[in-house]
């Protein structure tokens, strides 16, 4: 196993790939019609440089978006509909987590595309068709690209009926032809970030929790992460920041831009919450070394401040609102902005490390009201 490799989020995509929100409990009354209006947003500018996979539940779905997009003059040409049913959006959590075959140590690697699953350049009236036909793939024989499937609980059993979730991979026909590994332990794609040379990102809060592996230690969860995802070298910071119902995923904290340089959130109010958990993890980001036995470039980005749920009697819950949270495709990295006089700090800052994309900025107050953002919506299938 330990021949392939978890690529940097910023190597070279084949896809993005998307489940189209629905679940009107995680986004009540006017919020979800709010959220798809992010999805086509998030769509338009992510096919401008790679394909889309989008999960729907139904055809009809499939003619809303479809007349939503040509209303906005959007081609849809690069956007294949998956006819598979999910409970919610977060497949950063429950998807397939894309890993590469390495060819040499320098871990130099090639692959071999796969068809579309539904070719929106074959029309309208074929694609809606060709829903129920999405058995159609020419064999990996080669298995340049294989997935793993870690086990998913709804981070920690907090909401049962999210866990179904777990499924929404055994239905995908298309990954069935991809060599799949199965660890047979919980975790969840927010948890990690990897720099695709060998240094992995996590939290002691998350991978640690009893609520995800009880009787594993961290040496051994080490050895799952080394073996399904071809690191050596792993970074643990402490805790996740306030409002995070995962337990402390790494991507609204600190995220690798490139093999070494990381960005991680800072608070600069003392009376904020986030305050001496980020400063934390800055301090053991600046003692931290890479693969290399090097240190990283560290880029401090702003929080957004307290973003709260406006609404009933969650009013003064406060969400889990992060910078961190962008999502990096092959022409353009998406963040999410919240309405707050840091937004152009951070774009500023992101726009600097990430010089050879369009930095676009996209209020997310009505995603993070479902407690997650950009990158937790989104899960990259490597070329």
């Amino acid at each position: 196993m330990n021949t392939y490799r978890m690529p940097a989020e910023w190597e070279p995509h084949r896809a993005t790939w998307l489940a189209w929100p629905k679940n009107k409990i995680t986004w009540p009354g006017k919020v979800l019609k709010e959220v798809e209006e992010i999805y086509l947003q998030m769509i338009s500018a992510l096919l401008t440089g790679e394909k889309v996979y989008l999960l729907v539940d139904s055809k009809d779905t499939v003619r809303n978006i479809l007349t939503r997009l040509t209303l906005r003059k959007i081609k849809a040409r690069n956007l294949d509909f998956i006819g598979v049913k999910t409970v919610d959006t977060w497949i950063r959590d429950y998807g397939p987590m894309f890993v590469v075959r390495c060819h040499s140590e320098q871990v130099r690697c090639r692959s071999k595309l796969l068809p579309n699953v539904i070719s929106r350049s074959e029309g309208p009236r074929d694609l809606i068709t060709r829903l129920d036909e999405i058995s159609r793939f020419a064999r990996n024989d080669s298995a340049e690209i294989a997935f793993v499937k870690w086990r998913f609980n709804a981070w920690g059993g907090k909401y049962g009926d999210f866990a179904r979730d777990n499924r929404v991979v055994d239905k995908i026909i298309s990954l069935k032809s991809y060599h799949r590994f199965d660890p047979g332990i919980v975790m969840e794609g927010g948890s990690v970030d990897v720099n695709g040379r060998g240094t992995l990102l996590t939290t002691e809060q998350c991978l640690l929790n009893s609520n995800r592996n009880k009787k594993l230690l961290r040496a051994e969860i080490e050895g799952y992460l080394k073996k399904y995802l071809g690191v050596r070298n792993i970074v643990w910071l402490k805790e996740g920041i306030e409002g995070d119902d995962t337990d402390g995923h790494v991507d609204d904290l600190s995220r690798f831009v490139n093999p070494t340089t990381i960005v991680t959130a800072t608070e600069t109010d003392p009376r904020d919450k986030n305050h001496a958990v980020l400063e934390e993890n800055l301090e053991i980001l600046k003692a931290a070394r890479s693969e290399k036995g090097k240190k990283f470039t560290i880029v401090e980005l702003p929080m957004p401040g307290r973003v709260r749920r406006g609404r009933g009697d969650m009013a003064q819950a406060r969400l889990p609102a992060s910078y961190a949270n962008f999502y990096i495709a092959n022409k353009v990295v998406l963040v999410p902005v919240y309405s707050h006089k840091n937004d152009k700090q951070a774009l500023k800052i992101l726009r600097r490390v990430f010089p050879g994309r369009r930095v676009i900025g996209i209020e997310c107050t009505p995603l993070v009201y479902g407690l997650g953002s950009i990158h937790c919506v989104t899960q990259q299938q490597p070329k």
